[in-house]
C-alpha cells in the first residue's frame, strides 16, 4: 500500500477508483484493531456498488503506518476526527465526503461531522458516543487473551507496531479517565444524513449508543438493527450491510431517502422521536 506523508509522519492509504456518476467519494474509518487491511475487500464492494471512489488508510499505530509518538489520551479519537483526518483529506484533495465507520473509526466519523467540517453523510457501525460496562469488560477479557495466548502474532499480521495497535487501544479505554467519556453534545450537533448500523449481539456496546444519537442528531437518521449479529455488522452480516449501505448512498445521490422496510432480521427506518 502507498504511504503518504500528513503531519509529518507516514500513513499507510488504499485509494479505490470510482466511475463518473456524481457519487460522493467514500472514505473508510477502522475499528479500534483495524487497519487497511483487516476492512478485507469490503470497501471495494461498496465503491463498486455506488461507482464511488474511495480512500481507505490506518491511523496511525495501525497497519503499516508510522507508530504512536506517545499514548493515547482520553481524547484521542477527537484528536483523529480534528487534526489527522482533515489533514489527510486536504492533502489527498478529497472534499465532502461520505464517511463510513466502525467502532472507534464510526465515533470519529460523528466527531468530524459533528465539527462542521464539509461531510455528506456518515455511515456509523457499531459507534460509540459512550463508556457502557460491557465495552469495559469486553476490553478487559480480550487484553488477558492478548497476554496469554497468540492474538499479538495474529494481529502482527495486520500491523507493523502490534503494541501500539493493541494496547495503545486497550489502555486508554481501560483507563478510569476515560468512564466519562461521551459524545453526547457531538451527537446533538449531527446535521448531516445518518446511517446507523448496531448489531443486538454486539460484545462492545448496545443498541443504547445509536439510540442517543437517534434521539439528538438533528440531521436524517436511518437505523438498521441486525440480530444475531455482533461488533462487526459488515462481516456478521455482510449482504444486508451492503444492501442497507448501497441504498442509503443512492439515496443521496437520488436527492432522496433510503427506502424503508424490513428484510429478515433486519429494520432499516427512520427514528422516531417522543
Amino acid at each position: 500500500m502507498p504511504q503518504i506523508v500528513v503531519l509529518g509522519r507516514e500513513i499507510e492509504v488504499r485509494m479505490i477508483p470510482g466511475m463518473a456518476t456524481g457519487c460522493p467519494p467514500l472514505v473508510f474509518l477502522h475499528e479500534g484493531l483495524g487497519s487497511v487491511s483487516m476492512w478485507r475487500d469490503f470497501p471495494d464492494q461498496i465503491a463498486r456498488r455506488v461507482g464511488a471512489p474511495a480512500v481507505v488508510y490506518s491511523r496511525f499505530g495501525y497497519g503499516k503506518s508510522d507508530g504512536l509518538k506517545a499514548p493515547r489520551t482520553p481524547q484521542f479519537m477527537h484528536e483523529e476526527a480534528l487534526e489527522v483526518l482533515p489533514a489527510l483529506l486536504d492533502k489527498l484533495g478529497v472534499k465532502a465526503p461520505i464517511l463510513i465507520g466502525h467502532s472507534d473509526g464510526a465515533s470519529i466519523a460523528l466527531i468530524h461531522a459533528a465539527s462542521g467540517r464539509a461531510t455528506t453523510a456518515v455511515v456509523l457501525m457499531a459507534p460509540h458516543v459512550m463508556v457502557e460496562a460491557i465495552s469495559v469488560e469486553s476490553i478487559a477479557r480480550v487484553t488477558e487473551t492478548y497476554e496469554r495466548t497468540d492474538l499479538k502474532a495474529r494481529l502482527a499480521r495486520h500491523h507493523v507496531n502490534v503494541d501500539d495497535a493493541f494496547l495503545g487501544w486497550s489502555r486508554v479505554w481501560l483507563d478510569p479517565k476515560f468512564r466519562t467519556w461521551s459524545l453526547g453534545v457531538e451527537a446533538s450537533a449531527l446535521t448531516v444524513p445518518t446511517l446507523l448500523i448496531q448489531g443486538t449481539d454486539d460484545e462492545y456496546g448496545t443498541i443504547a449508543q445509536i439510540d442517543a444519537i437517534s434521539e439528538v442528531a438533528k440531521g436524517p437518521v436511518q437505523r438498521l438493527v441486525l440480530e444475531r449479529c455482533g461488533h462487526s455488522p459488515h462481516r456478521d452480516q455482510e449482504a444486508k450491510v451492503l444492501d442497507a449501505i448501497a441504498a442509503f448512498v443512492r439515496g443521496l445521490v437520488a436527492g432522496a431517502q433510503p427506502p424503508l422496510g424490513q428484510t429478515g432480521a433486519a429494520t432499516l427506518g427512520p427514528r422516531h422521536k417522543a
